[in-house]
């Protein structure tokens, strides 16, 4: 609904986001590889498969699953995962909005705490994706599920930042960060929804397909991992209550303008 294009917020702790700029440095590097056969040959070892991984209990060693051309511990996908991405759209979306979010959930953090938010919200993302779909054999890939925990701990800091964003795609806004972020999430849980109840008319059926780990096979009916998402929004948004510097205030009000 709202591609956010910058926001207006300086940072207060840090001179430079090396973290968030590191990452997206990362990510990019990563892609490129990716292009060539021996980045396919990685990528296709390193995605995370729900049904591997509870066949190996998470500790259990490498699946041996259908994708793997390499003996990669199903427990490292969980990390791995989220520095692979599927297209250029799938790659530039994410950094995007770690580009226009990050450097302040950075600057809220500290850098070496907010590598370690950045992965833990990752991985929280990958878990409760695996839960909710755990006979699926699809790879998953991306670091949305990481990307919605820097949205999830921005919305808790800077609710009322005003942020640049482009509406339907094209038409440019000034709006809060909390409206923009808020229609964000509230998609994610709309998208959860019709993807597990769209068929249902029973209200009691329809909610624990909701919230109940998926039946199906693959469970990702339009290929977006939604589950990932939120699972990275709700770590986030614990994590950054416990872990943001002493004194940095939460649903925080820029300042008046002189």
């Amino acid at each position: 609904m709202f591609v956010p294009l910058s926001d207006e917020n300086p940072l207060r702790h840090i001179r430079w986001p090396v973290v968030t700029i590191g990452l997206i440095a990362l990510n990019v590097a990563i892609y490129g590889l990716e292009l060539t056969s021996q980045g396919q040959v990685l990528a296709s070892s390193f995605a995370i498969v729900p049904s591997e991984l509870y066949q190996v209990q998470v500790f259990g060693g490498n699946a041996g699953g259908i994708f793997d051309r390499l003996p990669v511990p199903e427990w490292l996908t969980l990390l791995s995962y989220m520095f692979l991405h599927g297209d250029l759209l799938h790659l530039g979306a994410n950094m995007l909005f770690l580009w226009v979010f990050g450097d302040n959930v950075e600057d809220a953090l500290g850098h070496g705490r907010f590598i370690v938010f950045y992965l833990i919200c990752g991985v929280a993302g990958a878990l409760l994706h695996a839960f909710m779909l755990p006979l699926s054999k699809l790879p998953l890939i991306g670091a949305s599920g990481a990307v919605a925990g820097v949205i999830g701990a921005y919305v808790l800091l800077h609710p009322h930042v005003r942020v640049w964003v482009l509406a339907f795609r094209f038409i440019p806004l000034r709006i809060t960060a909390g409206l923009a972020l808020g229609a964000w999430i509230a998609t994610q849980l709309v998208m959860v929804y019709l993807q597990s109840c769209g068929d249902s008319l029973q209200l009691g059926k329809c909610v624990w397909r909701a919230v109940g780990p998926s039946p199906m096979p693959d469970g990702l009916g339009d290929g977006v991992a939604w589950w990932a998402h939120i699972g990275g929004l709700m770590a986030g948004a614990v994590l950054v209550m416990v872990m943001r510097r002493p004194g940095v205030m939460l649903l925080d009000r820029p300042p008046p303008a002189a």
